[in-house]
């Protein structure tokens, strides 16, 4: 009995033990299976992961790019507005200076207006002739004098057109040029000048350009007051009264040392410094040389003639010398050899 119980149990481990063995191995597989299958879960978690990372990377980068862009824009645009500013500036005191301009040709024109008599005819004179002078002297004299004592000079008949007037050389306050109207406006230029002022505006008139007058001759006396006014404005601003003499004279020559007081030069159109943007001003400067007449004040020669760029101030000095000063760049003083 004992024997066959033996064997049952012995035929049973055997029966059991592949099964056993089976379901261990499956056991084992399936424990394996799901630690990759967690494992897998795990990497694709962190593949998400990574991407979301890779992703919030690219946009900081690009926010950094689009700081960076902005910053530099900023800066470009500072520097455009410091510039326009500086550039305003500029300009507003260009504006500042034009309008003091205005002021004084409006108070010029209204004294003309107080000052001139009734009857006066739209010729000053009949005489073609130059008016006398008392000491017949060429028209620049060796020894300049100063702004507080200049030296007065008088006409060559003959060399009139090379007559130069400036803080140092001035006519006498008694001159009296004879004038003429022009262009059927109100203003008047020496008769010797007029008619070589009226063949250019002709001229240029026929090629649709208007070269309207604007401010031709004034006397000594509305000179001096105009002067004066400026040299008080410029005391009241701190200056001394030499340096408001100084200062004054760049924008309002004093009296008789003015191109207007000789009745020589004309302000053509406006006295605003834009004028130089004008088809008017273009014309000018291609032909004006042609009818004798020179821009008497350049902008790159301030040092020299001590006046203010003025591109409306049109002077007349001769057919060939005109063409002779458009040529080698010289103003007056320096063709007279008194720079």
């Amino acid at each position: 009995m004992r024997y066959k119980t033996k064997n049952i149990i012995i035929l049973a481990l055997l029966v059991l033990l592949p099964w056993f063995a089976k379901s261990q191995e499956m056991y084992v597989e399936d424990s394996l299976e799901f630690e990759i299958g967690v494992l897998r879960l795990d990497i694709d978690k962190l593949h998400e992961e990574i991407a979301n990372l890779t992703q919030r990377n690219e946009k900081l980068r690009n926010r950094n790019k689009e700081l960076l862009l902005k910053n530099d824009t900023l800066l470009v645009v500072n520097k455009e507005i410091q510039q326009q500013l500086q550039e305003k500036n500029t300009l507003l005191e260009d504006k500042i200076k034009l309008l003091q301009q205005k002021e004084i040709l409006f108070a010029e024109k209204e004294q003309v207006y107080k000052d001139e008599s009734p009857n006066t005819t739209k010729e000053a004179s009949s005489d073609t002739s130059a008016p006398e002078t008392t000491q017949p002297v060429t028209a620049v004299v060796a020894n300049p004098g100063t702004m507080d004592n200049p030296t007065i000079i008088t006409i060559d008949e003959e060399k009139w057109y090379l007559t130069l007037v400036n803080s140092s050389y001035r006519i006498p306050d008694d001159y009296e040029p004879d004038l003429v109207y022009v262009c059927g406006s109100g203003e008047r230029l020496d008769r010797k000048v007029a008619e070589h002022y009226e063949e250019m505006y002709n001229a240029a008139q026929k090629e649709g350009i208007n070269l309207a007058p604007c401010s031709g001759y004034r006397s000594y006396e509305l000179q001096e007051r105009n002067y004066n006014n400026k040299v008080s404005f410029y005391e009241s601003q701190g200056y001394s009264n030499k340096d408001a003499k100084v200062k004054a004279a760049t924008i309002i020559m004093p009296p008789g040392s003015s191109e207007h007081n000789l009745g020589y030069a004309m302000d053509i159109v406006c006295v605003d410094e834009w004028f130089e943007d004008t088809a008017e001003f273009k014309w000018l400067t291609e032909n004006a040389a042609d009818y004798g007449f020179i821009m008497r004040y350049p902008k790159d020669k301030q040092d020299i003639t001590k006046v203010i760029y003025e591109p409306w101030h049109w002077r007349y000095v001769g057919v060939e010398l005109a063409k002779e000063l458009k040529d080698s760049g010289l103003v007056l003083e320096e063709y007279m050899g008194v720079a």
